[in-house]
């Protein structure tokens, strides 16, 4: 009897059982129940790779791989399933990873309450450095605020300060003059440079100012007083002089500027001059509204421009012109109309 075979020779053999060459799908020749699949190697669907398949099931070899399954669900963060599945659920986690890096490597935004990196800190640092241009524009603003804040002080001073002192001082020396007087300490005669010896009213200007020997701006004017053009080679006469021009100076601005507004004398408007013993009485009559500072020929015994044409006994004021410069100035004549002794009471014009 001839005994069955495969249709291969070639068939490979396991005991007294034939495979064919086309393997699973090969057909068997032979009687009783097909054998088991031999392991033979497969390609990964998605790699194309080889890969070692599941070994045939077996009583032994499904529990062990009983075993081996629930010993790797037992393992924490291993994903189920294949290399595919792994490689998968790997790239789901560097996914994670990998935003969480991203957010960290980002610059932290302020109020975050994230510390910044070594790098995010030197690039914030230079981002807050300033310019050198930067630097200049701040150096030179702070110049000119404190050039200003200089100046108005400056002005400050003068406009306000100088003022308010030279009143104080003008004030006191007006009562000293008045105590000295009372109580007779005083006697006339010829004044040193820089004291007191008269006082000088304009009432329509309520100016009531000390009048002291000189025309010193440090020992006199600036004391807000008047000076009395007494040195050579200025001089001029005294107020009880039987002829002569009695030539006055003081401040128009700052420093008590007690000749601030002689611009609006106008011709009949008393000035008075107060002594020891006596007032002196002077009615303006003419002005000069401008006149160089070398123009001396003013104080002349017969003043040159007042429309006076002999002697007599005149008054000359003199201060700077325009207003807050000394580039010329305003001349102010009168003459006096009075001579009356103290012991007969004030004048009519210091009367109110």
């Amino acid at each position: 009897m001839t005994a069955l075979r495969p249709e291969r020779e070639t068939d490979a053999s396991y005991g007294d059982q034939s495979y064919g060459a086309s393997g699973a799908h090969g057909d068997w020749h032979g009687a009783g129940p097909a054998p088991a699949e031999p392991y033979r190697p497969a390609l990964d669907d998605e790699t194309m790779a080889l890969r070692i398949p599941d070994p045939p099931q077996g009583p032994e070899n499904g529990a062990s791989r009983a075993s081996g399954a629930s010993s790797a669900s037992s393992a924490p963060g291993t994903p189920p399933g294949g290399r595919a599945a792994r490689r998968k659920a790997a790239k789901r986690r560097g996914g994670r990873h990998g935003g969480a890096a991203r957010e960290a490597a980002a610059p932290a935004e302020p109020g975050s309450g994230r510390p910044l990196s070594r790098v995010e800190a030197r690039r914030q640092a230079r981002l807050r450095k300033a310019s050198p241009g930067v630097i200049a524009s701040r150096v030179i603003g702070e110049v000119f605020i404190t050039t200003g804040v200089l100046m108005l002080l400056f002005v400050t001073y003068q406009l306000w300060w100088t003022n308010v002192r030279a009143h104080a001082q003008a004030g006191s020396e007006t009562h000293q003059l008045q105590d000295d007087w009372a109580s007779g300490k005083r006697a006339p005669g010829v004044f040193a440079p820089g004291q007191g010896f008269a006082i000088l009213h304009i009432p329509k200007l309520d100016v009531v100012a000390p009048i002291a020997e000189g025309v010193s701006n440090k020992n006199v004017l600036d004391k807000g007083m008047v000076g009395h053009y007494g040195e050579a080679p200025l001089k001029t006469a005294m107020p009880d002089a039987k002829t002569g021009n009695f030539g006055l100076a003081a401040h128009r601005n700052t420093h008590g500027e007690p000749f601030r507004y002689i611009n609006r004398l106008v011709p009949g408007d008393p000035v008075v001059v107060e002594t020891q013993d006596e007032y002196f009485v002077y009615k303006v009559t003419s002005t000069l509204p401008v006149t160089p500072p070398s123009n001396t020929s003013v104080l002349n015994p017969v003043p040159k421009g007042s429309g006076f044409t002999g002697p007599g006994r005149y008054i000359t004021l003199t201060t700077c012109t325009p207003e807050f410069t000394s580039k010329y100035r305003l001349i102010v004549w009168g003459k006096m109309i009075e001579e009356r002794p103290r012991t007969k009471g004030k004048p009519d014009a210091l009367i109110e």
